[in-house]
C-alpha cells in the first residue's frame, strides 16, 4: 500500500475545516434570521430592550444628574449608559436561549445536521442586531439631553466597534447562563445576580475613588470601566473634574483593555457554553 504524501493529507484536512466553518456560518445566518422573525412577532421584547435604556438615560441624567454635575455629567452618562446597555442586552440571549431549551425546539436542532456553534451563534448574532438598534436609540436619547460627540467621525465609528464587540462578548456570557439555567425562571433570576454587580461596580457612572478599596480594585479592573472610559475618551466627552478616576492601567489604556478583555471573554465563554450545549444534547 502506498503511503498518501503529507501535503495531501494537509490539504485535505484544511479544506475540510474551511467547508465546515462556511457550514457553520451559513446555518447561523439562517438561525440568526429565525431568531429575528421571532423577536419581531414579540414587540414587548423590542420595547423592553429600547425603552430600558432611556429609563436610564432621564433617570441618572435629571434625579442624580443635578448633584453630580448638571450638564457637565449627563456628557459623561452616555458612555456609561451605552456601556450597561451592552450588558443588559445579554440578558435577552440568557433567556431566549433557556427558553428554547425549555420548549424542545433545540432538541430539534438536534435532529438536523448542525454544528452546536450554529445554534449558539445565531442566538448571539441576533441578539447584537437587536443590541445595535438599542445603540442607536440610545444615542438619540442622548442628543435630547444635552450629549453631543465632541471628537472626529472616525473615532466615533472606533467607539461603537468598541460597544459591539463588547456587547457580543456579553451575549456569550449570557448564553452560558441560559444553557446552565435551563428554564427561562431560573435564567430570569440568574441573569440578575451578575449583570447589575457588573455594570454598577464601575467607572460607568461615578467615580470610583470613593469606593471601599476592594471594590475600587474590582471597578478598575472590571471591563465595563474601560469599555465606558475609552468611549468617552473617542466620542470626546471628558471626565469632569469632580469625577476623578483611578490611575490603573486598564484605565490609562482602556481602548487596548476593552478589546482585550472582550477577546478574553470570548475566549473562556465559547468553550464553556459549547461544552454545556454539547452535554444537554447528548441527553
Amino acid at each position: 500500500m502506498s503511503a498518501v504524501p503529507t501535503e495531501t493529507r494537509s490539504g485535505t484536512s484544511e479544506a475540510t475545516l474551511l467547508a465546515a466553518a462556511a457550514e457553520t456560518v451559513r446555518n447561523g445566518y439562517v438561525l440568526t434570521g429565525r431568531n429575528m422573525r421571532h423577536v419581531a412577532r414579540i414587540p414587548g421584547r423590542i420595547t423592553t430592550g429600547l425603552v430600558q435604556p432611556i429609563m436610564f438615560v432621564v433617570l441618572f441624567a435629571f434625579v442624580f444628574g443635578g448633584s453630580l454635575g448638571g450638564e457637565d455629567y449627563r456628557r459623561f452618562l452616555m458612555a456609561g449608559i451605552f456601556a450597561q446597555s451592552m450588558v443588559f442586552n445579554a440578558s435577552f440571549t440568557t433567556v431566549g436561549l433557556a427558553n428554547d431549551l425549555q420548549k424542545g425546539i433545540v432538541e430539534r436542532f438536534r435532529s438536523l445536521p448542525m454544528s452546536p456553534l450554529a445554534v449558539i451563534l445565531g442566538r448571539t448574532v441576533s441578539d447584537m442586531v437587536v443590541g445595535v438598534a438599542t445603540l442607536v436609540v440610545t444615542a438619540l436619547c442622548g442628543l435630547l439631553v444635552g450629549w453631543r460627540v465632541e471628537g472626529s467621525a472616525g473615532d466615533a465609528l472606533v467607539a461603537f466597534g468598541v460597544l459591539v464587540l463588547f456587547g457580543f462578548a456579553m451575549s456569550w456570557v449570557g448564553a452560558t447562563v441560559g444553557v446552565f439555567a435551563r428554564t427561562v425562571e431560573v435564567a430570569q433570576s440568574a441573569g440578575l445576580i451578575w449583570l447589575f454587580p457588573l455594570s454598577l461596580i464601575s467607572t460607568a457612572f461615578v467615580s470610583a475613588e470613593n469606593m471601599p478599596t476592594p471594590l475600587r480594585e474590582f471597578a478598575a479592573w472590571n471591563p465595563v470601566s474601560a469599555v465606558a472610559t475609552s468611549v468617552r475618551d473617542l466620542l470626546g466627552n471628558p471626565t469632569p473634574a469632580s469625577l476623578p478616576q483611578p490611575d490603573a492601567w486598564s484605565l490609562q489604556h482602556p481602548t487596548l483593555y476593552a478589546v482585550l478583555s472582550s477577546l478574553a471573554v470570548l475566549a473562556v465563554f465559547m468553550p464553556l457554553v459549547l461544552a454545556r450545549y454539547r452535554r444537554l444534547t447528548r441527553g
